[in-house]
């Protein structure tokens, strides 16, 4: 078992061994050894801290049939890259994938420069684009797939290096994972990896307690959900992320007949690094915060 960043990377190297259309971009995150650029160096970039010209580069090969992946913080992607987002993978739809390790506070001991709460928000708003927040090696390994054999651009958020190891089968897109099934009438609903461990710690708690794993959030993707959602009175979404613009948020809005509550990072400004659980608890992302919520 595997980090879900390292899993991106062996993934994309095999499915590139078998698809000359992959190329691999990255913004000084390689490290000692990357398997893509080992493997297949004349198809890997490494184009130093220069992220919305990384962007630009992808959108401009991919107007030549390729298909570009780029990794970069998710922070420096979203905000110091956003204009080129908005205009390369947004305006003109170029399918270029960001995949951005270091969403939420998973680099929470670089400290606030680098917690990225607000990417969701700032994507969302991009009509047109594919939104995954996968969980783990197996469901990071699925996501990479389908957005290598399709045509839209995708931004796909991960932690860091941690080891998720809460086992479940991965959905496709459109489509739910049950961690718990239903029981009564409030169902969790959980967005990437710490999330999906705070609401399994406590659905130990409630065994009554619904819990659906949601990878694709996008609002076409979220959208093709709603069906399997609309069984339960009360909806709780924990997420790594702030309340505005967030997956909470959205359906909130598809579910105007349902009670959807967040939980999520509030508003305050964490001005300290530490461990990614202390700053989530700091931040009130907590079991107990899941279960007041219920």
């Amino acid at each position: 078992m595997i980090s879900a960043r390292e899993a991106y990377r062996a993934e994309l190297t095999e499915l590139a061994a078998a698809d000359p259309r992959i190329v691999c971009l990255e913004a000084d995150l390689g490290g000692a050894s990357h398997p893509f650029r080992d493997s297949i160096p004349d198809r890997f970039l490494n184009l130093g801290i220069a992220e919305a010209s990384a962007v630009d580069i992808a959108v401009g090969l991919a107007s030549a049939g390729l298909r570009p992946f780029v990794s970069t913080f998710a922070t420096f992607a979203t905000f110091r890259a956003a204009e080129s987002v908005k205009l390369g993978l947004g305006y003109l739809g170029a399918p270029v994938v960001l995949v951005c390790p270091y969403g939420g506070v998973s680099g929470a001991w670089f400290g606030p420069t680098h917690h990225c709460l607000e990417d969701l928000a700032v994507v969302q708003s991009l009509p047109g684009l594919r939104i995954a927040v996968p969980a783990g090696e197996a469901e990071t390994r699925e996501v990479i797939r389908t957005a290598a054999t399709g045509d839209r651009p995708c931004y796909v958020r991960l932690a860091r290096n941690d080891v998720f190891d809460i086992p479940f089968t991965p959905a496709g897109r459109g489509e739910v994972s049950w961690l718990n099934p239903l029981g009564g009438d409030t169902c969790l609903v959980s967005i990437g990896e710490k999330p999906t461990e705070l609401c399994a710690a406590a659905t130990k708690q409630r065994p009554e307690l619904g819990h659906a794993h949601l990878c694709w959030v996008d609002a076409e993707s979220l959208a093709e959900v709603l069906p399997q959602l609309t069984g339960v009175r009360r909806l709780v979404v924990v997420e790594e992320h702030r309340a505005a613009g967030s997956v909470a948020a959205t359906l909130a809005l598809m579910l105007p007949l349902q009670e959807v509550r967040g939980v999520n990072a509030g508003t305050d400004w964490p001005s300290e690094g530490g461990s990614h659980d202390e700053t989530l608890a700091a931040l009130g992302l907590t079991v107990s915060a899941v279960l007041q919520a219920v």
